[in-house]
């Protein structure tokens, strides 16, 4: 993280906690984490996320980057329909944010500070086109084409767990929602018991990656990305199911671009973070 050399701070909005860090010199040199509950009001989560800054911030900080799971106006740092935060229909995210702290404020979509930041400082760096897939409470994207994120239209850009699949969507079936709707539980406690052994939980993962595969193979028919990198909370079963995954992905109709695809999970420890505080290099290239 050399090409950060101020004091920034990135923030992750995501559905259970609000993740604040302070790069300094580029390494995160302090980290706050505020959980959240979609019952609350728009106001409650607001304080969440200030109070989340407020725990990272010093006089020394240039610059604040928002990373959001929703469709945003990065010119004017407005939110709109923020998934998984009811109460956030239609936020001012940039002015309040900037009003605060008196310094400047860039806001973008949670994925897509998951893939700059891997594109950055991670394992996508020297790769031109890729993809970042955040699978945690929902299943998020960010695109990468000839070196650039690509926002589209308000950051829609990516919105693949959005697609109809079964008898619903794809993000409901490779969220966090698939565990507590079919299993009964958190993808948390699954994980947790499927290290102990439990054969039940194990087996939640392997259903899972079955759906997973199907949406990778919507990435790849639309996208032909040289790489996909897999990142969130879940990423961290990928040994269970893994198998699975691929087992689905072997039905790709061209399996020498699947065989050319780099398919892993994301190496680089709070992406989400690092990319957001990397948001103020958004005017230079990747």
């Amino acid at each position: 993280m050399s090409d950060i050399l101020e004091e920034i701070v990135g923030v992750d909005i995501g559905g259970t906690n609000i993740k604040a860090g302070r790069i300094s010199q580029g390494n995160i040199v302090s980290k706050k984490v505020v959980a959240v509950n979609p019952e609350e009001t728009a106001a409650q989560t607001l304080d969440k996320l200030f109070a989340a800054i407020d725990g990272v911030i010093t006089d020394e900080v240039k610059a604040l980057g928002i990373g959001v799971p929703a469709v945003v106006d990065t010119q004017t740092g407005i939110a709109y329909d923020v998934q998984n935060i009811p109460s956030w229909k239609e936020v001012r995210l940039k002015e309040m944010v900037q009003q605060r702290y008196a310094i400047p404020v860039y806001v973008n979509n949670d994925a897509n500070c998951f893939v700059i930041g891997e594109k950055l400082f991670g394992r996508a760096q020297g790769i031109s086109n890729c993809i970042g897939l955040s699978i945690g409470t929902g299943l998020g994207m960010g695109i990468i084409i000839n070196d650039q994120l690509y926002n589209g239209v308000l950051c829609g850009a990516g919105e693949i767990g959005m697609l109809s699949y079964r008898d619903s969507i794809l993000e409901h079936y490779t969220g966090s929602f698939f565990f507590t709707k079919y299993y009964g539980s958190s993808a948390k406690s699954l994980y947790e018991k499927a290290q102990e052994g439990d054969r039940r939980s194990v087996l939640a993962f392997e259903d899972y990656g079955t759906h997973l595969g199907e949406a990778i193979k919507n990435i790849l028919y639309a996208y032909a990305p040289k790489a996909i990198f897999l990142g969130g909370s879940i990423s961290n079963a990928y040994p269970y199911f893994k198998t699975t995954m691929a087992r689905n992905l072997a039905s790709f109709a061209y399996p020498r671009q699947l065989e050319q695809t780099i398919i892993e999970v994301s190496q680089l420890k709070d992406s989400a973070i690092i990319g957001a505080a990397a948001l103020w290099l958004h005017e230079k290239p990747i």
